[in-house]
């Protein structure tokens, strides 16, 4: 049976290198995976025309029924996957119309809980040895909230996923009330939701450690570089490919990393120090 790997979010971006790259250097099959179906599939093609194979399957992961779909297939197809990226994520422009509240609950709704659902569906067919991928951001590193007491309970070796969400909640609710920025929150919902993703790496990494099966997974968090893409709206400096680099170096390499964040040039980052 064939390897397998998945990317999320994979039409265009970062993710649509992931999957290239992964094209080019695993040998197995890659699932470019994208909430709008006739954008993935034109995403395919186009790696079609560069000599690549990858899969298309629809997945949007703020919709339960359409991960459910997705692992059934999976299992199913191929009975289970090697490598799980996490890349699909949202951001609104620093000059934008819409109310924080508005911001801070769809870039939840997303970056945090949509990743989360993903890994809550997809973990229980993840191989031996497999490796996830949470793609994160510079604007991920604990020492973006700028609460210290926020910043103790985000980084707490006992958190729970659950005590983890009820957190992101929080900060959503003092979005709504206008207040984040006195509860320590800061003024990026973007900022919070990849703060959420980065802790939920860590957590993730200790769940499979303490696993009665231990799968020997790996889970670690990354910051791609300020990459010109339309979520920094061009104003990046890197291209996508070198965005992709330390995504890949994490999928594809035998680092034995596990549980951390790692830079755009491949090196790990203490989360929990100031930088």
């Amino acid at each position: 049976m064939k390897a397998v790997a998945v990317v999320t979010g994979g039409n265009k971006g970062i993710g649509y290198a992931i999957a290239k790259g992964l094209c080019e250097k695993f040998s197995g099959n890659v699932y470019l995976t994208a909430r709008n179906e006739a954008l993935g599939l034109n995403a395919v093609a186009k790696l079609k025309e560069l000599g690549l194979n990858p899969l298309f399957h629809q997945l949007d992961v703020n919709d339960q029924a359409s991960i459910d779909k997705f692992r059934d297939y999976i299992k199913n197809a191929e009975g289970g996957i090697d490598i799980l990226v996490n890349n699909a994520a949202i951001a609104f422009p620093q000059v934008t119309s819409v109310p924080f509240s508005k911001q801070a609950e769809e870039t939840i709704a997303v970056n945090y809980f949509g990743t989360l659902r993903v890994c809550e569906t997809l973990f229980p067919i993840l191989r031996q040895s497999a490796k996830v991928v949470n793609v994160s951001s510079s604007a991920g590193h604990l020492f973006r909230i700028p609460s210290p007491d926020i910043r103790a309970k985000l980084s707490e070796a006992s958190l729970t996923i659950e005590k983890l969400s009820e957190y992101m909640r929080e900060f959503v609710e003092a979005a709504k009330m206008n207040v984040n920025s006195e509860k320590g929150w800061g003024n990026s919902a973007y900022v919070v939701s990849k703060v959420g993703v980065s802790a939920l790496t860590n957590v993730q990494q200790r769940l499979f450690d303490e696993e009665n099966e231990h799968r020997n997974i790996m889970v670690n968090s990354v910051h791609p570089g300020y990459v010109d893409t339309d979520m920094t709206n061009h104003k990046g400096v890197l291209t996508i490919e070198e965005g992709a680099k330390a995504p890949l170096y994490l999928a594809l390499e035998d680092h034995g990393l596990r549980g951390k964040f790692v830079w755009n040039d491949s090196k790990v980052v203490d989360w929990f120090q100031p930088i």
